[in-house]
């Protein structure tokens, strides 16, 4: 069971005793007589968590009670989600840091993001921190997604501390949540010291957190305590050469691309020469146009910052994540990290239905490839590459959310243009067509487990564990990424939306065999015009539409799913026509089926290679890529 926390003078007793067997820091020898070493003020942490544990929230808490808002300023929820889509879901989809204050220490904090789309994001922060918060929802516990983040984090050595939040929610036991957390750290190979963690008890939302449950609950100063005591400050040389990670990229109207990152050694100076070093070795040197360092949600302009500090940079347009900065004349490049390498691609083509150019702002090839070619400012794990039509560009990410995203970013942003259905990314591996599998894991009620199971066996999932607890199953799949296409809707439907689904990239592998389609042909609007009750309901028995009445249409737009194999093209705009004569039944109104909604994501999981999704600021819609079938 782990020790909730340890007294400073314990543990200076502890280094005391490990003397002969404890590495000394670097930079620590010059301190000779046991005076603070001088990054001893900074901590630099990340905060890993599950989606929806909380993490973002706590951090408002941070901000708040240190200061960082004016006592006349409006306080917002999730200042760390600056994003419209980060809020609306309720996930954090960019890696952001910000800084507070405490106790005459520096706390740089790391919001990462939760979903395994963005799990390259995740990798990338741990280099650059020296601890962890690990947040834990008190109901929940740890879930499939905190055990992908937690492994990573351990295995860099980090020793986390544990934040078991959520603790007003009522009927918990927040002392399971740690014993679970405990069991996961053996599960995943913790050595003893990362098993004994500090832990803590808090609420994000209500601001507080206590050492024991029945604890007065005050502000977070526990919290913030803790970290100043466990986790430990960076280890650096300020007299050394230069040497500084590019971690994050941003962009900024005004200076272009921002490389952010930790000085891991040196000392770094507005307008100061230096070089950096590429991922093949070429050297470019430039001048430092503009040096940041943050501070709650602000960036601060500096001139000078040491080792240790988490720091922004303007003056390298091409700077990339892993990029090293030197001193001009001395060039030492750090370890390379690791990007996560796209699995999924699809096109992005110019809207050329008979609807093109009546919603959108931004509609031209040109601007198109414009905002593709910005989003690669700081989009690291995207990529696009320009086709032998004009009109087309094959963009890649690391999977359907990652996408979709940047899909519902841009067209927020007014464009409106056209998608296919997500493919999987071939490479070939000693001669061998070989696809990308992922490691899919699936909590659900044991209820659901067979149903589920029949549903991934067709789409040639193998099932590498399964454990079931209390009529809950935790299971875990090796998948191609390409079964994973259309199966989380699927899923949702299955467990009555109860289901909770993580999936994390594992290998390239041999190509496994063709999958089967799942499902029925479509419904097509045989011609341009409005969609009408009468129509629709004579067609019923033909399908499940996607529209409502009134709703504007084209010839060769999908407009529902039919009950057969094959696709059917319906005159979904007839009227009723009108006579002289009365009957019976003339005034009596139409009743429809409630139409089946198909939002973004759904559109890009039932599509199929000869159908395009239409995408504009206003309108969703589904197409044959040939209008004109006859």
């Amino acid at each position: 069971m782990p020790v909730q926390e340890k007294t400073m003078e314990a543990m200076d007793q502890e280094n005391s005793s490990n003397t002969n067997t404890t590495p000394v820091p670097a930079g620590a020898e010059a301190l000779g007589n046991g005076n603070k070493h001088p990054l001893a003020h900074i901590r630099n942490i990340a905060i890993i968590a599950h989606v929806d544990h909380g993490k973002t929230t706590l951090v408002d808490g941070f901000l708040r009670q240190t200061g960082i808002f004016r006592d006349n300023e409006e306080l917002v929820t999730c200042v760390m989600d600056s994003n419209t889509l980060e809020r609306e879901r309720g996930i954090t989809i960019l890696a952001k840091n910000t800084a507070v204050n405490y106790k005459d220490h520096l706390i740089n904090i790391i919001d990462t993001p939760g979903h395994a789309d963005f799990g390259g994001e995740v990798e990338r922060i741990l280099g650059m921190v020296d601890g962890a918060l690990l947040i834990v929802d008190a109901a929940e516990g740890p879930m499939p997604q905190t055990r992908f983040v937690l492994r990573k984090a351990l295995e860099r050595g980090l020793r986390p501390v544990v934040v078991i939040n959520k603790i007003d929610r009522p009927n918990i036991d927040p002392h399971i949540a740690v014993d679970k957390v405990f069991d996961l750290f053996v599960e995943l190979g913790a050595h003893d010291k990362q098993l004994d963690f500090p832990y803590i008890f808090a609420s994000g939302q209500q601001g507080f957190a206590v050492k024991e449950v029945g604890d007065e609950q005050k502000n977070l100063s526990p919290l913030l305590d803790l970290i100043l005591e466990h986790c430990p400050h960076p280890v650096g040389e300020i007299d050394a050469p230069l040497q500084m990670q590019v971690t994050i990229l941003d962009y900024s109207d005004y200076l272009g691309r921002l490389a952010i990152g930790r000085i891991y050694n040196g000392t770094i100076e507005d307008g100061q020469q230096v070089a950096l070093i590429k991922e093949d070795g070429e050297i470019v040197r430039s001048k430092i146009a503009k040096l940041f360092t943050f501070k709650g949600l602000d960036r601060i302009e500096v001139k000078k910052v040491t080792a240790g500090q988490i720091v922004g940079i303007a003056g390298f347009a091409n700077a990339n994540v892993g990029d090293t900065i030197t001193n001009a004349d001395k060039t030492e490049a750090l370890p390379r990290i690791k990007v996560d390498e796209p699995t999924m691609k699809m096109a992005f083509i110019v809207n050329n239905s008979p609807f093109a150019g009546q919603e959108g702002q931004f509609v031209t090839s040109r601007q198109l490839r414009a905002r593709l070619m910005r989003e690669l400012e700081t989009n690291v794990s995207l990529r696009v590459v320009d086709t032998d039509d004009t009109d087309t560009f094959m963009v890649s990410g690391r999977g359907e959310l990652h996408l979709g995203i940047l899909i519902e970013t841009m067209r927020r942003e007014g464009f409106e243009f056209q998608v296919s259905r997500p493919e999987v990314i071939l490479k070939t591996i000693d001669g061998q067509e070989c696809e990308p599998f992922e490691k899919l894991f699936l909590d659900l009620k044991d209820e659901f487990t067979g149903s589920v199971m029949q549903e991934l066996g067709s789409r040639k999932a193998d099932l590498q564990n399964m454990h079931v607890d209390r009529g809950q199953a935790v299971l875990e799949f090796l998948i191609p990424t390409r079964g994973l296409i259309g199966f989380r809707s699927e899923f949702l439907r299955l467990t009555k939306g109860t289901g909770i689904m993580n999936h994390s990239f594992f290998q390239y592998r041999p190509w496994c065999g063709e999958i089967t389609g799942q499902r029925n042909g479509v419904l097509v609007a045989w011609e341009e015009g409005v969609a009408t009750a009468y129509a629709l309901q004579g067609a019923e028995d033909r399908g499940v539409f996607f529209i409502k009445p009134a709703t504007k249409v084209y010839g060769g737009m999908i407009i529902g799913e039919n009950t057969r194999p094959q696709d059917l093209d319906i005159n979904i705009c007839k009227t009723k026509k009108l006579t002289n004569m009365r009957s019976a039944g003339s005034e009596v109104l139409a009743t429809l089926q409630a139409p089946r909604e198909m939002g973004l994501e759904r559109c890009l999981e039932y599509i199929q290679a000869d159908e395009l999704v239409e995408v504009t600021p206003k309108s969703i819609r589904m197409r044959k890529r040939n209008l004109s079938r006859k």
